[in-house]
């Protein structure tokens, strides 16, 4: 049942909670740039406390609508540091150029992490196609006190060489190939703490996901049995949700509270298409109060640096 309370009561927005530790359907909602700042205010707070809420029976967004509800929640990005050919407001999310089934956090290996991002269903497959969502905040908090400790005392570094399934050149579609190119056409490289505290609620996350290379200051072989220990705690069944997608679907997620993983599952002739329109972040800043640091590349024409704005 929704939750009843006064906010919800007030604004006519009700939040159905999925699971323990994160996702939530809201409804009552019909999304737009024409939103009072009421219910903006709501779904910001139901997006902190779920970390990834979903939206059924918005088929009446187009991209310049699904642009202006975004410019509500924050400061859109261009749509990806690298792929620049995709348009210039929204990245398509195309299973004709490749399909991101690897535990990810968006575009950590530049300095200014996203802080969210909005997705749209445009094109479905016939079955499967869904995506899961993980808590890296349930991650953090589920670990031992030393491993807390542990990882809060290690860095990563993350670069945007392409790891969802093999190099530019290893497929054999050309349209992917080509896309991959595109992808790792400028390199970045950036290293983070392995726990960020979030800069609006104050909490801990795990920083890692498919972009993280290694952890500084150890043997290959332990950093592999590092990011390995951490990841796993991360992708554990109950600290997920799954969504099957409807067309006209949307959902967002905390980029700093969260992984994701697009489930291929669905036969390579049909097409998943939705879109993506991403939010500018702060550079994530560790325990110890040191902020990420730049190894290679310049991320000013992705998106500015959001102010930090931490939780009281």
């Amino acid at each position: 049942m929704p939750v009843d309370d006064t906010a919800g009561s007030r604004t006519g927005v009700q939040v159905v909670k999925l699971g323990a530790h994160i996702g939530a359907r809201i409804e009552g909602v019909r999304l737009g740039g024409e939103l009072a700042p009421v219910t903006v205010a709501r779904i910001r707070a139901a997006l902190h406390e779920h970390k990834v809420i979903f939206f059924r029976g918005q088929q009446h967004l187009s991209e310049d609508g699904q642009y202006e509800f975004a410019q509500l929640l924050g400061e859109p990005t261009t749509p990806h540091p690298t792929v620049t050919s995709a348009g210039a407001k929204s990245l398509a999310i195309d299973s004709r150029f490749g399909r991101s089934n690897s535990w990810h956090t968006d575009v950590t290996f530049v300095d200014r992490v996203p802080k969210a991002s909005v997705l749209r269903a445009v094109s479905l497959p016939s079955y499967g196609g869904s995506t899961t969502w993980a808590s890296t905040v349930a991650a953090y908090e589920s670990l031992p006190a030393p491993l807390q400790r542990l990882a809060e005392s290690l860095r990563a570094r993350h670069d945007n060489l392409y790891d969802y399934a093999a190099t530019a050149e290893d497929h054999p579609d050309e349209t992917v190939r080509e896309y991959r190119r595109e992808f790792e056409s400028t390199y970045f490289e950036t290293e983070h703490p392995v726990v960020e505290v979030h800069p609006e609620t104050g909490e801990r996350a795990l920083l890692l996901g498919g972009f993280a290379r290694r952890i500084v200051g150890v043997s290959g072989a332990e950093s592999a049995a590092l990011l390995r220990l951490f990841q796993d705690r991360v992708t554990r069944l109950e600290h997920t949700v799954r969504w099957d997608w409807s067309l006209g679907d949307v959902a967002i997620w905390d980029n700093r509270a969260t992984q994701h993983y697009a489930v291929d599952d669905y036969d390579g002739s049909e097409q998943r298409r939705l879109t993506r329109i991403t939010l500018a972040g702060a550079v994530p800043v560790g325990v110890d109060g040191v902020p990420s640091a730049v190894i290679a590349g310049d991320a000013g024409h992705y998106s500015s640096v959001a102010p930090l704005a931490r939780a009281a």
